[in-house]
């Protein structure tokens, strides 16, 4: 019968020695589907890439590497000490046939590789809209979900490779009971490894390319059509007639066609799916061998820079009064007590972001005033404002902000230290939906190396925030994390009330306010949260 005959390639498996005695596994190809192939690369003429495989739990690993290294659940530094991004997400192509186990081997994966920040992209979001005459042939089982032209591949390969860059993205989200996209998509940032899978994860140029890793999931045909009986009966609402004809139809067809001969294209073959740990286990420790040649040292490196240029012109300092100073001789007298440290401090908040919101655009604006005459004034040119607050301690500045914005909307980014690698991580971020074209206030209460601000600062451009339109905004700052930022982003605005030279041996800000967080909240400094001087205080 057409259901029960097996899907097989042609070919065997053929053990062979390579560099090293590592064993490899060559596949020959499979005849059928030669000609409908010329999205593909290598061209079918080409040499075959060897496929590395398991063959059983007794042969040794293919992929071998140092002293793995554990991740903290934070997203260490992207980009350079100058700002640019350095390094790209690591992606894994998964492919292999409908119901072939490709979601499952992903989630192994993932919970192996014991990595933060890791997306799970699936290609089944980028299905075309369908036109009515479409949608109805998809009711009927008479539209082929499996070819190519099913899918929706610029939009595919544009959306994962601005993710790949460590840009944010929208990902469509598709509904398999009316066959379209729901209204609302889903935003997804910040990768370190990201996982594609599809049943055309290798059918396209473009996007093979934009492949670090290429594994191919190899189950029996028998079972895969068992699999898509359950999921689409019990998930999809279909019925066990039409799932049987739609198979026959177009899903085994395709397979033949268009994903059984990719598999030479494969970097890994993984046979029997999810259930072989072998494979998942040597494709881990690839992925960690990875990761550990993309590691990056920025704080490091902006402490040693020896800054002797002049201070930037995109920093502005507020005017030091007798009011200012004032105010600063009462927060940093260590002997202060809490309730003062809180009271002044929000004084020098509201003065500062006051003297911020000079520097946005405005226009000229007539009114009538009630006496009736004409007075001739400014207004803002319509343009949002949002807040960002750099958690913990910039969080304290958001009250000032919303004190003198109506509406202000405010995001959140939390960043600490590593306090093994001295590194800023990134933890947690929430932001307002289109941001991009919003001029953002950022807000930190103090800056020492600048670490902890670049890296806001970069994840604001990485949502499309136009580096003209950030301003860093902080109550206290070092030259070097002035230095810092200014060279990193040359357009940001740098708003302060005060600039102190010097950073002692543990990165503490000289003379400097003291750890602002633990002083305003009344902490130990002891208590797991901690801001950027917080946590280089940590590790002194």
């Amino acid at each position: 019968m057409a259901l029960t005959n097996r899907s097989r390639l042609r070919g065997r498996r053929i053990p062979m020695e390579t560099e090293g005695g590592k064993i490899l596994s060559s596949r020959s190809d499979s005849g059928s589907g030669e000609d409908s192939l010329d999205r593909l690369l290598p061209p079918a003429g080409a040499p075959r890439r060897k496929s590395a495989t398991s063959l059983s739990k007794s042969e040794p690993p293919l992929l071998r590497t140092g002293t793995r290294t554990i991740y903290t659940a934070g997203r260490p530094p992207w980009y350079d000490e100058h700002g640019a991004q350095s390094k790209e997400a690591f992606v894994i192509g998964l492919c292999g046939g409908s119901a072939s186990g490709k979601t499952t081997v992903a989630n192994k994966i993932i919970e192996a590789l014991d990595v933060p920040w890791v997306v799970l992209l699936s290609m089944d979001s980028f299905y075309k809209v369908l036109s009515s005459e479409e949608q109805a042939l998809a009711a009927s089982n008479d539209y082929n979900f499996d070819h190519p032209s099913a899918f929706d591949f610029e939009l595919l390969v544009a959306t994962l490779r601005k993710l790949k860059q460590g840009r944010s993205v929208k990902i469509p989200v598709y509904d398999f009971t009316t066959h379209g996209r729901q209204k609302d998509w889903k935003t997804v940032y910040g990768a370190s490894v990201i996982i594609f899978e599809g049943i055309m994860s290798f059918a396209d140029k473009e996007l093979l390319q934009l492949l670090d890793m290429k594994i191919f999931v190899d189950t029996d045909s028998d079972i895969r059509l068992v699999r898509r009986l359950r999921r689409d009966i019990t998930e999809r609402g279909r019925d066990i007639e039409g799932v049987i004809k739609q198979y026959n139809k177009f899903v085994k067809p395709a397979f033949e066609q268009y994903i059984e001969p990719t598999m030479r294209l494969a970097d890994i073959v993984v046979p029997r799916g999810g259930g072989n740990m072998v494979a998942i286990d040597l494709i881990v420790q690839h992925v960690h061998s990875q990761l550990e040649e993309r590691e990056l040292s920025v704080r490091a490196l902006l402490a040693s820079a020896q800054q002797i240029q002049p201070l930037p012109q995109t920093l502005c300092v507020l005017e030091s009064t007798p009011q200012v100073r004032g105010l600063h001789t009462i927060i940093r007298n260590k002997e202060t007590s809490r309730d003062e440290f809180i009271f002044y401090s929000k004084r020098l908040m509201r003065l500062l972001i006051e003297h911020a919101l000079t520097f946005l655009p405005s226009q000229l604006c007539v009114v009538q005033t009630p006496q009736g005459h004409e007075y001739e004034g400014r207004s803002s040119n319509g343009k949002g404002i949002t807040g960002v607050s750099i958690l913990r301690a910039g969080e304290t500045m958001e009250p000032a902000l919303r004190a003198v914005c109506k509406d202000v909307r405010i995001g959140k980014i939390l960043i600490q230290t590593n306090l093994d690698s001295g590194e800023p991580e990134l933890h947690y971020l929430r932001l307002p939906k289109d941001i991009s074209e919003d001029h953002v206030i950022l807000m930190d209460s103090t800056v020492s190396t600048g670490a902890a601000a670049m890296m806001a600062v970069r994840v604001l451009l990485d949502h499309e925030v136009q580096e003209e339109k950030i301003m860093l905004v902080s109550l206290l700052m070092a030259e070097l994390g002035v230095h810092s930022v200014a060279y990193a982003f040359p357009k940001v605005k740098i708003i302060t009330t005060a600039v102190d030279k010097r950073l002692d041996d543990c990165l503490h800000v000289i003379p400097g306010i003291g750890d602002f967080g633990d002083r305003y909240f009344g902490t130990d400094g002891c208590d797991g949260w901690s801001d950027e001087d917080d946590k280089e205080q940590a590790s002194c």
